[in-house]
């Protein structure tokens, strides 16, 4: 199966999907796969300002640490506060039910540098 569609892709396996000024943002398929079973989500609060490039918070599993960074900058509006009770919820449905956090963008040209879903998937041999 292959990523969706709606969305644009970093090369540190974020996805971002943009709904006019909100960008909602996760991390791919791929990047669940090599983390294992995630364990612990750490986000930055509502009302956080981050940068293009900037981190929107951490993800630990079994086997490894890794920041989550966003390709827009702007102000996190909404986390997703059930990854506090079940962090697992990435292992199963990163692209849903698995998003992390919700950024109102002062900018969202950055988006159209990212990567869609095939030449993401052509790169990380996805599907």
């Amino acid at each position: 199966m292959g990523s969706p569609a709606d969305c644009r892709y970093t090369d540190s396996h974020e996805w971002h999907r943009s709904d006019d000024e909100i960008v909602t943002l996760g991390v791919t398929q791929f990047a669940v796969d090599e983390l294992t079973d995630v364990t612990y989500v750490e986000l930055k609060p509502v009302g956080t300002t981050i940068e293009a490039g900037g981190s929107v918070g951490e993800i630990e599993s079994v086997k490894a640490t890794s920041e989550v960074y966003s390709a827009v900058g702007g102000e996190i509006i909404e986390i997703n506060e059930r990854l506090d009770e079940d962090p697992s919820i990435l292992n199963s449905d990163p692209y849903n039910e698995g998003w992390l956090v919700k950024v109102r963008v002062t900018d969202a040209s950055p988006l159209d540098g990212l990567m869609d879903a095939d030449t993401y998937d052509q790169k990380h041999a996805v599907g």
